[in-house]
């Protein structure tokens, strides 16, 4: 194989095989339908829609591809409805780390926040022990299957509420026990990010990480905040940032679905007169990762097609794109899925899977040293043996 492996010899198999990383992947948005259904009938849940596996499964799928991101968001009462013990939470982590694991992934940072799991009397600091326990336990198994694995957690605030301070505070007291970072998250419209300004604020002054959710439902004035305001190294999905961007004279929004599906190509043949608004450019020049999540964003309607998807232009544009799950019960995904999907839809190569696999890694919230080793002796290795020179 090439460097520009196609979706002619580039099948599922060889996909499922190669390292990954996931930035942008939701606890409560990734419970196996099996484990819903065996925490409610543990912890007496009973609101579920469905009764069996494959029936719940499908309701979680159908019901968040809406086309509407307040919609997607309410499917998450159920999981968040049987992950109110610190038994389920631990089980819940436990089963995400091995299920990323078995996925070929070997670092993902998984996000949850706190405040959700605290209805039946655990306290915020037992919420975020639990799934770290969970963690833990799931990378053991998983390494002694001889799949090893990186998980670190990211602490997440939600944007309509008032505790994203003392999550902040949260976040730094564990970050030497596993948390690497702070988000925010729920509904973008009516909740801007500097609502949130002083928890920013107070993260920047203790040296930590964080990522913010901007750019999916809402447009600019939402990344810009995210980023001039608040300080944001990445954003959660951030694919409206081609907002910002003209194509022949032409605002990238106003282009049909076959044209967007066009662009890239026309991008790297030098056939398109691309510009970049001063903010679009001040991301790609900041290196500032966008964390997309193609299969959720056809979902919440952020997209048309995976054919035609953004993350294809911004990559080719040479914008830092990551690519992740997001929700992999609601979207009934995985990066195997993912990463197959836009092989086939959109026409990636092994250099593209191999190029948003090592944004990922860069972008990540441990150190230097420990990326840098993870591209060097896992991921670069991987992909010089898939096109056959290792």
């Amino acid at each position: 194989m090439s460097d520009e492996t196609t979706k002619s010899t580039l099948s599922e198999d060889v996909i499922a095989r190669l390292p990954k990383v996931v930035l942008h992947d939701h606890l409560d948005g990734g419970v196996r339908p099996a484990t819903v259904l065996e925490l409610a009938r543990e912890t007496d849940y009973d609101a579920l829609p469905a009764a069996d596996e494959a029936s719940l499964a499908a309701w979680f799928r159908d019901s968040a591809d809406s086309g509407s991101l307040e919609r997607y968001l309410e499917t998450f009462a159920h999981t968040v409805g049987v992950m109110q013990t610190r038994g389920a939470i631990e089980r819940v982590a436990r089963e995400c780390a091995l299920d990323h694991a078995n996925d070929g992934v070997v670092y993902v940072e998984v996000r949850f926040a706190p405040e959700l799991h605290i209805e039946q009397g655990l306290g915020l600091d037992e919420v975020v022990d639990a799934v770290l326990a969970g963690f833990e336990a799931g990378a053991r198994e998983a390494e002694s299957q001889g799949r090893p694995i990186v998980v670190r957690a990211l602490l997440t605030a939600m944007r309509h509420a008032a505790k994203s301070v003392e999550i902040a505070e949260l976040a730094v007291a564990y970050r030497d026990k596993g948390v690497v970072g702070f988000d925010i998250a729920g509904a973008e419209a009516g909740f801007p990010p500097t609502r949130h300004l002083d928890a920013f604020e107070y993260l920047r002054r203790e040296n930590a990480h964080f990522t913010i959710h901007a750019g999916e439902a809402f447009g600019l004035p939402s990344i810009w905040e995210a980023i001039q305001y608040c300080g944001a190294e990445r954003l959660g999905h951030g694919v409206r940032i081609t907002d910002d961007i003209t194509v022949d004279g032409v605002e990238y929004g106003e282009l049909d679905e076959p044209a967007r599906a066009a662009l890239p190509a026309r991008v790297r043949a030098g056939e398109a007169d691309v510009r970049l608004g001063r903010l679009a450019a001040f991301v790609r020049d900041r290196r500032i990762a966008l964390e997309v999540c193609p299969l959720s964003n056809l979902q919440t309607g952020a997209a048309f097609s995976l054919r035609s998807h953004p993350i294809s232009l911004l990559l080719a544009l040479g914008f830092r794109v990551a690519l992740s799950t997001d929700n992999r019960l609601m979207s009934e995904t995985s990066m195997t899925k993912e990463m197959t999907g836009l092989v086939r839809e959109a026409g990636w190569t092994l250099a593209d899977l191999e190029k948003v696999t090592v944004n990922a890694m860069k972008s990540a919230f441990v150190g230097f040293d420990e990326r840098l080793d993870i591209i060097m002796t896992v991921i670069k290795p991987a992909y010089a043996v898939a096109r056959g020179q290792g």
